[in-house]
């Protein structure tokens, strides 16, 4: 007889990063305000993201993403234990996080959107395994890969921008903006949790992302903003509502 283990109760939404700080850097005010909408958030980092020049190891990190995920205010927070700057899309990586998929049953999963010129290329391996992991979350007759967790349909996936040294924009379905003119100052805090990334003379990081989210919120209308791509097209069915609301 299998035994199909206990789960806990589904989530909303879960955004995948690669590293401890990728997912607060790009959305972290989207995910905030999500929490205040009353839905229910996780964040999965795939690697420690250690080791780093300025961190002392994976415990420092680690309690950093504690804390960052405190000040957000999230449900979830689960680190894999894929390995950092080895990180590379295959089975086992695309079966780990479908895994942590089929366990907490999101409606939403929001990954990395492209590749990041300059930076880790552990961002742009990060898009294919959450892309792919999706797709297994789903699949049938493959139980005995899963700890014999259900399978489950993800509802939507929506990337997210992360390079930030670039004006180019990625390609999707559709484009929009959330409006964070009420959570970008919780974002800011949640980024200046990892005191080890983000030491005095990094502090530009801290312009850089305010300005994009400035520049993204203006030009919908809003204080601040967060760019995110949709993997399909975006529908209206009351278009007065959606333009005016």
């Amino acid at each position: 007889m299998t035994i199909i283990p206990e789960l806990p109760e589904p989530l909303d939404v879960i955004a995948v990063g690669a590293h401890p700080d990728d997912v607060e850097i790009a959305v972290g005010g989207t995910l905030a305000k999500l929490v205040k909408q009353g839905y229910r958030v996780g964040l999965v980092d795939l690697t420690n993201g250690e080791p780093t020049p300025g961190s002392s190891g994976p415990d420092e990190r680690a309690q950093e993403a504690r804390e960052a995920a405190k000040v957000l205010g999230l449900q979830m927070r689960e680190t894999l234990s894929l390995p950092n700057r080895w990180l590379f899309d295959g089975i086992d990586a695309r079966i780990a996080l479908a895994r942590l998929f089929r366990r907490h049953r999101p409606k939403i999963v929001m990954g990395i959107a492209d590749k990041t010129p300059m930076a880790s290329p552990d961002h742009w391996q990060a898009m294919q395994i959450t892309d792919a992991a999706i797709f297994y979350s789903r699949l049938t007759k493959w139980d005995e890969e899963f700890e014999h967790l259900p399978p489950h349909r993800i509802a939507k996936q929506i990337w997210y921008p992360l390079g930030f040294q670039t004006l180019q924009i990625p390609e999707g379905g559709s484009h929009l903006v959330v409006d964070i003119s009420d959570t970008l100052d919780q974002k800011l805090e949640a980024i200046r949790c990892y005191q080890s990334q983000f030491p005095p003379e990094k502090q530009r990081v801290f312009t850089m992302v305010e300005s994009h989210n400035r520049m993204f919120g203006y030009s919908a209308g809003f204080e601040a903003g967060e760019l995110l791509v949709t993997s399909t097209t975006l529908g209206v069915k009351d278009l007065v509502k959606t333009l005016l609301d």
